[in-house]
């Protein structure tokens, strides 16, 4: 099973960054995760770029979209909302296919940030209709450096939680699929 985990931050030693990265060097046997936290890559969204027109960086974003199963999204609260970095990153998704009906789910690495998470569920579940709001994880790393961060997710306890949490979301995206199969038979070959 193929995850993207996008992290909301652009910041270098972000929290939310090392804990994406935490979570693709302990995933369990079967899942393989790609980290994009390089959000300050992608242009200003325009609907006069699309197309033809659609920046490299973009399309290499997309193609990482396209082939995944599931995303991961973990971001900061800036100024109570999304990351402008982030909200950017989704709104050249919006008007595309990849992202269709795509499970996605977020964790979240601070204890503070309820107000944009409550927006970003928002958003994420009109882009698409495959957001999990059910599967989320939650860890409370704010002020840590990434290899606080890398040192703390080894432990037993919380490498336990991240992998109990890849092996739900697994298990989602997989019943997903079914539920798809089974919604949409004469779409499958």
């Amino acid at each position: 099973m193929k995850l993207l985990a996008i992290s909301g931050s652009a910041r270098r030693d972000s929290t939310n960054t090392a804990l994406l990265m935490a979570m693709k060097e302990l995933a369990p046997e079967g899942i393989v995760m790609s980290v994009f936290h390089r959000l300050d890559t992608l242009p200003v969204f325009s609907p006069d770029a699309e197309g033809e027109l659609t920046p490299p960086d973009v399309l290499r974003f997309l193609a990482l979209l396209a082939d995944a199963d599931g995303v991961i999204i973990s971001s900061p609260e800036y100024v109570r909302s999304i990351p402008g970095g982030l909200k950017n990153a989704i709104e050249w998704m919006v008007s595309r296919f990849e992202i269709i009906g795509k499970p996605v789910t977020l964790v979240h690495a601070s204890h503070r940030g309820d107000d944009m998470l409550a927006s970003l569920r928002l958003v994420l579940s009109t882009v698409s209709h495959g957001f999990l709001d059910n599967v989320f994880l939650r860890l409370p790393l704010l002020g840590k450096t990434p290899s606080e961060i890398a040192a703390l997710m080894r432990e037993p306890a919380h490498r336990a939680q991240l992998a109990q949490f890849l092996q739900d979301f697994a298990d989602a995206i997989r019943a997903s699929k079914g539920n798809d199969a089974q919604a949409f038979p004469l779409a499958r070959p």
